[in-house]
């Protein structure tokens, strides 16, 4: 009886190692990732994470892989609430926000991903293989209907927002100065940093002041973006007309020519991977180039340009570009994760987020995701694109953060290919505002 029993007992055992080695985080089984996560969490415990690229990676993929997977497992944040992508990021702030994480960790993730490049390392991939991976007749007639819908959709913003300002008693000039324009503004560093520069010069205030008026609006603009991307691609899943499943243009041939498949699997060639990086890196440093000669326009904005320009010109030889593309689905399937929880960590603040949280706040920032989004959704329609991918791009991807808040929106959409697009959008956008916002801060002061 007793040797039954045992017997029994082994047996369940061995179920169990074996359901739980069954289990895959991100291509490693759990009971080994588990390890990995032990392993991490002890050279936090003595203090050890280096302050290099090697801790912060070693960080952010750990616990990125781990929240990404949960996210995506856990039933109704998987199903309405964007899945791994939204929890990376907001269970990453959580942590840092309350302590969780050692002030070392937070600081060694912050220095790389704000200082070190880890986010330019990952757009430039995104940038440069989505869009040489796009049908070459496609890009040139989405781009062309994209620009103006973006453009009435942030005017529409403008609008409302104010609007709605001076029926609450928040003002008409003080919702478009300390809401709208800092939500649309393009992100921190190339948005809100350069906008209160300019409010202070126009205003006769310190920067550092405005700046904490401003900061609170991105942030909240940039989360009701990520939440709404993900509800919307789940409610357009029940309406396929509307629904291009990551494409803005109907893929009609109209010049003859073959349409390229975005799904095209290359076989992968490590030696083409390195040449994807240089080719990546490359069109950012021509883009650095540019910026230098004319600072106003961000490197980002002459990167999608020059990579345009190469796709439409066919210039760069097919091996190129097909180079160009592996990059990008490598850095994109192994680093999403990491670049989700860093954005949580370095430049997502709770405590920020929370005190601005008056009820005028709130509606304001309500009003103006739901203006650009209803608006990108009209005119993209109105311009021949599929509503769900010209609202993600043209209306939720210009109430985020810049170049981060786009990863984020497209993460939570499930359409990181469209991040050309969003770019796009968000850089002339941001770039536009900036050129009015002093004319508007000194008539509304």
């Amino acid at each position: 009886m007793l040797k039954s029993s045992n017997s029994s007992k082994f047996s369940q055992r061995r179920e169990l190692w074996s359901y739980l080695w069954n289990i895959d985080v991100k291509g490693i089984n759990l009971p080994i990732y588990i390890g990995m996560i032990i392993v991490l969490i002890a050279t936090m415990v003595i203090g050890k994470i280096p302050h290099t690229i090697v801790g912060a990676i070693s960080v952010l993929v750990i616990l990125g892989n781990f929240l990404h997977y949960l996210g995506n497992k856990i039933p109704i944040i998987k199903s309405y609430l964007g899945g791994g992508s939204v929890f990376c990021i907001f269970v990453s702030a959580f942590l840092a926000t309350f302590g969780i994480l050692p002030a070392n960790v937070i600081d060694t993730t912050k220095d790389f991903v704000s200082n070190m490049g880890f986010l330019d390392f990952y757009i430039t991939a995104l940038i440069t293989g989505s869009i040489l991976g796009m049908n070459r007749s496609l890009l040139i007639k989405a781009s062309v209907r994209f620009i103006p819908v973006a453009i009435l959709s942030m005017l529409s913003c403008f609008i409302m927002v104010g609007t709605v300002g001076a029926l609450i008693g928040n003002g008409f000039g003080k919702s478009i100065l300390y809401i709208a324009f800092p939500v649309m503004a393009g992100g921190i560093g190339a948005g809100v940093v350069p906008l209160s520069t300019i409010y202070a010069h126009s205003l006769g205030a310190s920067a550092g002041s405005i700046i904490s008026k401003l900061i609170p609006a991105s942030a909240m603009g940039n989360v009701l973006a990520i939440i709404g991307a993900a509800l919307l691609v789940k409610l357009g899943e029940n309406f396929p007309k509307i629904n291009g499943h990551g494409q803005l243009i109907k893929e009609s041939d109209e010049s003859g020519e073959k349409l390229e498949d975005k799904d095209t699997k290359h076989q992968i060639n490590v030696i083409q991977i390195g040449v994807g990086l240089l080719i990546s890196f490359s069109f950012f440093m021509i883009g650095i180039i540019c910026n230098y000669f004319v600072p106003k326009i961000h490197a980002y904005a002459f990167m999608i340009i020059l990579v345009v320009i190469a796709k439409i010109t066919k210039i760069l030889p097919k091996y190129y570009e097909e180079s160009a593309i592996m990059f990008n689905q490598v850095i994109v399937k192994n680093l999403t994760p990491a670049v989700l929880t860093g954005i949580g960590i370095a430049l997502l603040n709770l405590n920020v987020l929370g005190q601005a949280l008056t009820w005028q706040f709130i509606i304001l920032c309500l009003t103006s995701i739901i203006t650009i989004s209803t608006a990108a959704g009209i005119f993209g329609k109105l311009f021949g694109l599929y509503p769900v991918e010209s609202i993600v791009t043209a209306g939720m991807c210009n109430n985020s953060m810049g170049g981060t808040g786009n990863v984020a929106v497209l993460s939570s959409a499930k359409r990181m290919e469209l991040i050309a697009f969003a770019q796009m959008g968000n850089r002339l956008g941001g770039a536009t505002i900036l050129i009015v916002s002093g004319f508007l801060a000194q008539v509304f002061s």
